[in-house]
C-alpha cells in the first residue's frame, strides 16, 4: 500500500452494499481456489495498487472514514451519557447520532462499492475484500435494525442497546480495515524492497 493518508484511510471506509449473501450463491459464484484466498486475506497485486492510487474513490474514502470516525465517538458518548443519566436527557439526541451514523455509513457502502469495482472489477465481496464486506454487511443490518424497532415503538432500553450494537459492530468492521491496511503496508514494503533490489 502507498504510504499516502488518505490512501492508506480507504481501509477504515471500505464497505459492501449487499444486506444478504445466500450460500448457495456463493458456492456457485466461487471456485474452491477462490473460497481458499477468501481464508489467506489476499492482498493488493501491484495492478491493482496502481489501480487504488489512480482511483477518485480511494480519496473519497479516505475522507469520509475519519468523519464517520468521528460521528462515531460522538454518538457513543451521547448514547452512555443519556443511558447513565449524567448531562443528556433527551432521548432525541440518541435517535439524531444514530440517524447521522447510519447515513454516511450508508454513503461509504455505496462509495466503496465504486471502490470495489474500480480496483477489483465487482461492486462487493471480491475475494480480496470478503470478509470486511461480510462485517460491513452486518454492521448497516443492525444500524437499520435500530429504525425497524423505532418504528415499531419499542421501548428507550431496547433501542438504546441497538445503538451501542451498531457502534460496535462498526468498531469490529473498522477493525477489520485496519488489519488489512497493517497487512498490505507490509506487503507494499516488500515489493518496494524488492523492486530496489533488482
Amino acid at each position: 500500500m502507498r504510504g499516502n493518508w488518505n490512501s492508506d484511510l480507504t481501509a477504515l471506509g471500505h464497505t459492501g452494499i449487499f444486506f444478504y449473501i445466500p450460500e448457495l450463491f456463493l458456492l456457485r459464484r466461487y471456485s474452491v481456489i477462490n473460497r481458499t484466498k477468501f481464508r489467506c486475506m489476499p492482498r493488493y497485486t501491484p495492478e491493482q495498487l496502481e489501480k487504488r492510487n489512480a482511483s477518485v474513490w480511494t480519496t473519497t474514502q479516505g475522507i469520509l472514514a475519519p468523519i464517520q470516525f468521528v460521528v462515531f465517538l460522538a454518538g457513543l458518548v451521547v448514547t452512555l451519557l443519556y443511558k447513565t443519566g449524567i448531562v443528556v436527557d433527551d432521548f432525541s439526541w440518541v435517535t439524531i447520532f444514530v440517524v447521522l451514523k447510519t447515513l454516511i455509513f450508508i454513503l461509504i457502502f455505496v462509495t466503496g462499492a465504486f471502490f470495489e469495482k474500480d480496483v477489483f472489477d465487482e461492486y462487493v465481496f471480491a475475494p480480496e475484500f470478503f470478509w470486511e464486506d461480510v462485517g460491513s454487511t452486518i454492521a448497516i443490518i443492525i444500524h437499520i435494525s435500530y429504525f425497524v424497532f423505532f418504528s415499531m415503538g419499542m421501548s428507550e432500553t431496547i433501542l438504546i442497546w441497538t445503538a451501542l450494537m451498531a457502534y460496535l459492530s462498526y468498531l469490529i468492521n473498522a477493525a477489520q480495515f485496519l488489519i488489512r491496511l497493517i497487512v498490505e503496508k507490509r506487503h507494499a514494503n516488500k515489493l518496494h524492497a524488492q523492486s530496489e533490489g533488482n
